[in-house]
């Protein structure tokens, strides 16, 4: 099940049914795995810094905070992502707002594929499965 809700916002204008089944796409792509739980927690700057705060430690805001709840085949998490700082990241990278928003959404689920973006050079190898997953969104191909 891949769910969707709000705190503090409103519900981004998403194609939802088409995000379901790209992201159980990007899964399979990633040693064949499935989705199970997958819950996106939109909210505002305040409450991801809160999130941030209570369960990690971190003093600052972020665009996505994912908890991992994957079993080797499996892809599960809870992800938070701000709304605020998508939008301020669209304005700072020159993005569309939805191609920002949609980066996001499915940076989650290749942490819970196992791609991380923090040691040296993860972050270009996060940057490629983000760009490639793009265009299987916007060429259809799933």
């Amino acid at each position: 099940m891949i769910g969707f809700a709000v705190e503090n916002v409103k519900m981004p204008a998403i194609d939802r049914t088409k995000v379901r089944k790209w992201l159980k796409a990007v899964a399979l792509e990633h040693d064949g795995r499935q989705t199970g739980s997958l819950n996106y927690i939109f909210c505002d700057d305040e409450r991801i810094l809160q999130v941030n705060n209570e369960f990690l430690g971190h003093d600052y805001y972020t665009d996505i905070i994912t908890f991992d709840y994957s079993t080797p085949r499996t892809v599960s998490g809870d992800m938070y992502i701000s709304l605020d700082t998508v939008l301020s990241n669209s304005s700072l990278f020159k993005t569309p707002y939805e191609k920002e928003l949609l980066r996001v959404i499915v940076h989650g689920v290749l942490h819970l594929c196992g791609i991380n973006d923090k040691g040296p050079g993860e972050r270009a190898v996060m940057e490629m499965h983000e760009n490639r997953a793009l265009d299987m969104w916007y060429n259809g191909k799933f």
